[in-house]
């Protein structure tokens, strides 16, 4: 058996209705190539790799998980990386798609992982603690919204699929999770730059209760200052609202 280790944020999902209905949620943005992201005692792995018709990886960092994994799953053998997942190249040519119990200490980084992935990743399905994958999903207006819901937003498409308790993990994590799809945005936006949209974002909601115009007067010039649009706070602007202010940015 393998050992669960804290400092790699494992919370192995042990819930088989939970890990078909994941299984389940992949079905609707159907794609040729699937990596499964921390696959940790095989959960979801037993259920991916039945799939028919699909070139499937598996990538694992933790030395245990990986040999029990080759035991447990003999046709995984040829198919798992053994790397971190943030550390590694993306494993396909061509478009693919991500899923996974993902290691909730490294959860929001995996994200901006599949941003920089954008180009190839076709669709996510992930988990997630359940107020991350709120702030994902979060739109504008609401207490949540944040730098994360900006910058996965400007890219993804992001649907909170479905609520998971604790229970159905070992060991069961202190709070709830939440199954999250992203897909690449149905109208694409346009931004100045990378940098300038997290410059901007990043700026804004350090300062949320301020007005716009007082959190970010750095970044713009006084005579952008004055539209009315700098009278609202960070919450208050849309995804789209953001995209079109980086090209107004000094």
């Amino acid at each position: 058996m393998y050992t669960l280790k804290k400092s790699l944020g494992q919370h192995f999902l042990t819930d088989e209705s939970i890990c078909r209905r994941i299984v389940a949620s992949l079905e609707a943005y159907p794609s040729r190539q699937l990596l499964e992201v921390g696959p940790g005692g095989g959960a979801l792995t037993k259920y991916l790799l039945e799939l028919r018709d699909i070139d499937f990886k598996a990538v694992e960092v933790d030395d245990d998980k990986v040999q029990y994994l080759k035991k447990t799953y003999p046709a995984i053998e040829s198919r798992l990386i053994h790397q971190s997942f943030l550390d590694m190249a993306p494993p396909f040519e061509g478009p693919f798609t991500v899923v996974g119990n993902f290691p909730y200490n490294i959860s929001t980084e995996i994200v901006f992982r599949i941003i920089e992935w954008r180009a190839q990743v076709q669709s996510t399905v992930g988990m997630f603690q359940k107020e991350v994958a709120q702030r994902l999903a979060a739109t504008h207006g609401n207490k949540v919204y944040g730098v994360t819901s900006v910058l996965t937003q400007t890219y993804f498409d992001v649907e909170y699929l479905f609520d998971v308790p604790q229970g159905a993990f070992n060991p069961p994590p202190k709070v709830m999770s939440g199954v999250l799809r992203m897909t690449p945005r149905a109208a694409p936006l346009d931004v100045a730059s990378e940098r300038k949209l997290f410059v901007l974002v990043k700026t804004a909601f350090n300062q949320r209760r301020k007005t716009l115009r007082n959190a970010v007067k750095s970044l713009f010039s006084e005579e952008e200052l004055q539209d009315d649009l700098f009278n609202r706070r960070a919450e208050q602007l849309s995804v789209a609202e953001f995209a079109t202010l980086t090209f107004r940015m000094r």
